[in-house]
């Protein structure tokens, strides 16, 4: 299969899952955990635009507001609790005496954002993309249908998965000073 055989639709799918598949890549080898978590939404949004392009809407809207939003509020919190928001990279520069510029952080996330605004645009505003998408739509019925009915104990485990997880992550990043009780850490004061 060449290029020249794709269409336009097929074209835009395979550019927004290679957009994908980048974002992904970036936040499993970036060292800033909040840089991560900005490529884990530009690869949610890469995803949903797939699900757009496959005639998904509902499924697409579903990957932006459920995981896109709600997941990475609940990443953002983890973040914050676990006090994981300092820039380790900035850190290191500061340490050896380096300026960083910001531009450069943003130049990835800004690219791929840009890209994949430029396929979402070309494919809202293609009369024959919009005609081919509307000919096999998945409606929120048939979600629901399988939501509620075989796959529903899937949703509920992976539910509990996500916040034993969370538990489990906030109890092993726990730091050892607070795990000792308020007044043996007077009477250390006291002794001195």
């Amino acid at each position: 299969m060449s290029l020249a055989t794709l269409s336009p639709l097929e074209l835009m799918f395979y550019f927004s899952g290679l957009l994908a598949i980048v974002a992904s890549l970036k936040v499993v080898t970036r060292k800033n955990t909040v840089h991560a978590l900005l490529y884990l939404v530009m690869s949610l949004l890469a995803v949903a635009v797939c699900f757009y392009l496959m005639g998904a809407p509902f499924a697409a809207g579903l990957e932006v507001i459920v995981y896109a939003g709600a997941i990475l509020v609940l990443f953002v919190f983890a973040i914050m609790m676990f006090g994981l928001s300092q820039d380790e990279t900035l850190l290191e520069q500061r340490s050896q005496g380096k300026k960083t510029l910001g531009l450069s952080l943003w130049f990835g996330p800004s690219l791929l954002a840009a890209l994949l605004l430029g396929v979402l645009i070309f494919a809202i505003n293609s009369a024959d993309i919009q005609q081919k998408l509307t000919v096999h739509v998945i409606d929120a019925k048939q979600v629901g249908i399988l939501l509620y009915g075989p796959y529903l104990l899937a949703v509920e485990i992976s539910s509990f998965l996500l916040l034993a997880g969370l538990i489990a992550a906030y109890h092993f990043a726990k730091n050892d000073d607070y795990r000792k009780p308020v007044h043996q850490h007077d009477q250390q004061g006291d002794t001195q």
